[in-house]
């Protein structure tokens, strides 16, 4: 267990080592023992979390502000288009104010090429803990409660197979800060990894070289993949859901005309039936119902979506104890 936590950003989970991960989830899973049994730890009492908002949000905003509620403390909302902030506030002035006024901020900024540099920004400014709640490239607590529910329902995950797939949706342009995230550190803990998607869906070709990077010094691997069926067959864990063509499109109507060439990709019985017949279904959620995964699937007997929803509460609790206590 690694303990000089205190004070620690978290923009990716590339910036933790290992030691320090574990830590984490060793952390998140007393704290989840401990709600389930009843017994407070107040280990945040008094203290106060900015949550700046820039995208919207449902199990982000309610997880954090539970979460920060259950250790003592508490989460102030802060919407950035009703406040000053939407009048030229810069990061800067935003990690120097908030910095001041509380013992962390919290930050979800999605929009392409600007969330991780504002992130940056607001951290570089900061004397408390910058944590990312989402930005364009990273979704780190997201993949925190991943990670931690394939543990769970797996155990050790060191040579378990990995499908991490492109999904059709219809609903808007998605980030690509989960499969981006994912992809890196599920290689650092030794599995093998599809990652599985059309040609203009891509991710950034550094996120491509730590994965394989990572896959050599943890004797797992990493398979590119486009063909969909074939990256379901014989696989652990399908974590299916769709991203934008944003390193290929020009706008968001570009990556929508795009990505309806492949409105055939959708997570259905039949995909589910060539995994393993133990194999579970994960997405972050919300899903477009039967469009990236069908009803009888994130509803179904593989599916653990709502555990590791749970898990975004207790893996988040564990950041903010380890860098805010």
């Amino acid at each position: 267990m690694q303990t000089g936590l205190r004070g620690r950003d978290l923009i990716s989970l590339s910036e933790w080592s290992l030691e320090e991960i574990e830590t984490v989830f060793e952390v998140a899973a007393l704290l989840k023992r401990e709600r389930a049994l009843g017994i407070a730890h107040p280990l945040l009492r008094d203290k106060v979390m900015a949550m700046l908002f820039f995208f919207s949000s449902t199990r982000t905003r309610a997880s954090f502000e539970a979460g920060m509620a259950q250790l003592g403390g508490h989460a102030e909302f802060i919407e950035s288009r009703t406040t000053q902030i939407a009048h030229g506030d810069t990061p800067k002035e935003i990690g120097e104010i908030l910095g001041r006024y509380c013992d962390g901020i919290a930050i979800r900024h999605v929009d392409w090429g600007i969330g991780n540099e504002y992130v940056r920004g607001v951290a570089a400014a900061s004397r408390v803990p910058v944590l990312n709640m989402q930005c364009d490239l990273y979704h780190p607590h997201q993949i925190l409660a991943d990670l931690m529910t394939m543990r769970e329902k797996l155990g050790d995950l060191r040579g378990r197979t990995l499908t991490i797939s492109w999904a059709y949706a219809a609903s808007y342009q998605k980030p690509i800060s989960v499969p981006q995230d994912l992809v890196t550190a599920a290689t650092r803990f030794g599995m093998n990894v599809r990652l599985v998607h059309p040609p203009e869906f891509r991710l950034q070709p550094h996120v491509i070289d730590e994965a394989r990077s990572n896959a050599r010094q943890s004797h797992g691997s990493l398979e590119l993949m486009d063909d969909f069926d074939a990256g379901f067959r014989g696989s652990d864990v399908i974590y299916a859901k769709s991203w934008g063509a944003l390193l290929t499109a020009k706008d968001e109507t570009e990556g929508a005309e795009i990505a309806k060439r492949y409105q055939n990709w959708i997570t259905d019985e039949q995909r589910m039936a060539l995994a393993n017949e133990d194999a579970i279904f994960m997405h972050p959620l919300p899903a477009d119902r039967n469009v990236e995964v069908a009803d009888a699937v994130i509803d179904g007997c593989h599916s653990v979506v709502y555990d590791e929803a749970e898990n975004r509460l207790h893996a988040q609790k564990a950041v903010m104890a380890l860098t805010m206590g």
